[in-house]
Parts: C-alpha cells; structure tokens; sequence
C-alpha cells in the first residue's frame, strides 16, 4: 500500500492485532471523549469510530494517507455494557452476562486521504458470545485479577476471561476489538 496507515487509537489490543497480521502502521490516539449518543450498539460503535477517525484525519498533513478509527462496545438485553466504573460494578456486569449470550459491537471507520480528496467507509462487525455460568467466587477471583476494569463487557476474551466462554458466532478478533479481516478486505479494494 502506498498510502501511510494510522490507527486512531490508543488500544493496545488494536495494536496487538495488526502486529499480528503483519501491518505496517502508526499510531496517532484521538484525543476527546468517547462520549455514546445512541443506545443503539451498532449505532453507537459507528459513531464514535466515525468521531476518532475523522478527529485524527483532520490533524495529519500527510497528502495519502488512510486513518483507521474503531469502538467495540459490549450489549446484553438490548442495553449497552460499557467498562466497569468500579469492581462493584464489574461484578454486576459479569454476573448479567454469566450463563447468557452477549453481542459485542465493534464500529469501523476508514478514511482514505489521497491527492487532497478525502473518502470515508463505515461498517459494524456482531458477533455473538455465550459464558459459562460463573460463581459469585469466580467473578470475584477473575475481578481481583484486575483484567476485567479496562473492558468493556468486564472481560478479556484473549486473557484471563477466555476461561468463562462457551463459544462464540463470528469473528472471534471482533471480541478482542478490530474485524482485521473485514478491515483488509475492505481495504484492499480501496487500494
């Protein structure tokens, strides 16, 4: 790709999955607040990558350039899970989705800088999780871990929490927050 590629955000889960298949990128985190104005999940995920994405376009003074910004949000009963506020509220969250499916929500937004022309793709990636039953004493356990406090839906997927998934519909990355498959796809025919 001769264009420059620039992540637009600070995850280090992102991060970890374009290393993993082999991109060649740069990260430039939007600044402001992820602030949801939807309680749609689909919604919500596609406005607020569309927000990161274009905040971070608007910034760069490259001429060819294609600016990545995504969200992942975690829904159970058609209400959106964000992250934990405190341990208190990690609980309440784990137990909601102990023994049930959940749907986690990732936005993508890809804005394609070339020769002073500016394009912009969105799309929503679902995938359905279902959890084992958990234990008041296994939540507790995994809380104190501290890996639940940064995610939102209180759970890592790719860590500690794998242990308490059933299985999953879909695109297992999507959990761990970027479709980089669909991103690719995508992409490469933008190229």
């Amino acid at each position: 790709m001769a264009y420059k590629f620039i992540l637009a955000s600070a995850s280090p889960r992102r991060r970890e999955l374009l290393e993993q298949v082999g991109a060649e990128f740069e990260v430039i985190p939007a600044q402001g607040e992820e602030k949801i104005t939807s309680n749609k999940p689909q919604d919500a995920v596609l406005e607020l990558s569309a927000r990161k994405a274009r905040e971070v376009a608007g910034r760069l003074q490259e001429a060819d350039a294609v600016v990545l910004g995504a969200d992942t949000v975690v829904a159970f009963g058609g209400n959106i899970l964000g992250k934990p506020r405190d341990e208190a509220d990690a609980a309440r969250i784990l137990s909601l989705l102990s023994g049930n499916t959940h749907s986690v929500y990732t936005g993508v937004t890809v804005i394609v800088l070339q020769g002073g022309e500016r394009k912009e793709y969105s799309f929503y990636e679902e995938t359905e999780v279902t959890m084992y039953p958990m234990t008041e004493q296994q939540i507790s356990s995994y809380i104190r871990t501290g890996e639940p406090m940064d995610k939102a839906g209180a759970y890592g997927i790719q860590g500690k929490g794998a242990v308490f998934v059933e299985k999953i519909q879909g695109d297992y990355n999507n959990v761990v927050g970027l479709p980089v498959a669909k991103i690719f796809q995508l992409i490469g025919k933008l190229a």
